[in-house]
């Protein structure tokens, strides 16, 4: 018999967003995965490592030094003193991190706290892990929690919270009072926290991602991952890290051994590699996106969009109403997939409940030539939607009397 858990869930927005573009040869704004291919020194010695390095099971937990390479970067860029061996496992992408801590840790009935909007497997797994999702609703344009919020969300059943920071698809990276109030809440209420902060390394200017394990009396509470597919933009290489005090990371293994197992070799050495040797990368790459952002920021004004701040991520968000169109997120995403040939994500599939239907996610770690007709893609779906609640054609359409 099918489990009513995950028999009844529709296609994630992405998959479906992403087949609407392939079926259509529409641009792609939606996925986030960007255009340019990697840094070429990692990808070659991941290739290297196919033909002449080994390619039978490694260590359940990971190649060693990729969990000292792990442990030694988060050492460098964030000032975590995490012990190899005992603190780092190596999971298959992110979001396997994720299962490994939500399956592994949560008992049924624990109350988990989750913010929206939120990455579409958080919920699907708290449930089958008989865990009870509590939402905390944040909107634009600050999405911002505060203290009233979240002890609104605590119950004597609360046994987790969930963070996303930076924040998909906010594009926000939370401020330290933010995260030293969270800390703060964990600690009064004997919360753990599972800290999916894959995009660590992608923020902008002034910006400075704080992991929450570094804050007061969050070491042992804290369920830290990340991702080398965010970091090095590879995102199909599908190499995670699961990072937690002693006592937490001998259950996540324990889960981890039970899900995949483990994760190609070839591409743990090429990351192991590429933590050690890429400070070039972790400057220019920011750069580089911050660029492309403010290209697709500028040639949407133009076009008449409002567009959000963006501080981190590969995301921006466009405000529909302030962009003058009249219609839900949802339906103006597929408006400009199927009549203007642009795919989008409509930001209101990430909530689980009382979603905000105005915001339109964009994806810019695209080509300029991409963005510009995604730009361009966009404008006509703007025309075509305020046409249509208008109940005219559009001025390029229209038939002369």
């Amino acid at each position: 018999m099918a489990n009513p858990i995950f028999s009844s869930l529709p296609t994630t927005i992405f998959e479906e967003m992403s087949g609407l573009a392939r079926t259509l040869g529409a641009v792609n704004l939606g996925q986030g995965f960007p255009d340019d291919p990697g840094p070429e020194p990692i990808r070659a010695r991941a290739a290297d490592a196919v033909l002449n390095g080994y390619n039978q099971y490694p260590p359940m937990a990971g190649l060693p030094e990729l969990r000292q390479a792990v442990a030694g970067h988060y050492g460098r860029a964030q000032g975590l003193d995490l012990e190899w061996e005992s603190e780092v496992t190596i999971t298959s992408g992110a979001t396997e991190a994720l299962a490994a801590a939500f399956l592994g840790l949560i008992e049924p009935g624990d109350e988990v706290i989750v913010f929206q909007p939120l990455y579409d497997a958080y919920v699907p797994l708290i449930r089958r892990a008989g865990g009870i999702p509590r939402f905390v609703r944040l909107e634009p344009p600050g999405w911002r929690f505060d203290r009233a919020r979240l002890e609104a969300a605590i119950t004597p059943r609360t046994r987790y919270v969930v963070l996303n920071n930076p924040i998909n698809p906010a594009g926000v990276v939370l401020p330290a009072e933010d995260l030293a109030l969270l800390a703060e809440l964990c600690v009064a209420h004997d919360l753990t926290a599972i800290c999916d902060e894959v995009w660590e390394q992608v923020v902008f200017e002034a910006a400075v991602h704080r992991p929450l394990m570094a804050f007061p009396g969050m070491r042992e509470r804290c369920v830290k991952i990340g991702s080398a597919g965010k970091m090095f933009g590879l995102t199909g290489w599908k190499v995670g890290f699961l990072c937690a005090a002693p006592e937490l990371t001998r259950t996540l293994a324990r889960t981890h051994q039970f899900l995949t197992f483990t994760t190609p070799p070839n591409l743990q050495a090429a990351v192991a590699w590429g933590l050690e040797n890429s400070a070039g990368w972790f400057a220019d790459m920011p750069r580089d996106l911050a660029r492309a952002r403010d290209r697709l920021t500028e040639g949407l004004r133009r076009e008449g969009f409002a567009v959000l701040p963006s501080q981190g991520t590969y995301f921006l968000n466009v405000d529909l109403p302030a962009s003058g169109i009249d219609e839900p997120d949802r339906a103006f995403a597929v408006r400009a997939v199927r009549e203007a040939g642009v795919a989008s994500i409509p930001v209101s599939a990430l909530y689980e409940e009382a979603p905000v239907t105005t915001i339109l996610r964009l994806c810019f770690s695209k080509r300029d030539a991409t963005l510009d007709a995604g730009v361009e893609r966009l404008a006509r779906a703007r025309e075509l939607s305020i046409s249509a609640v208008r109940g005219s054609a559009p001025a390029s359409r229209r038939t002369p009397a």
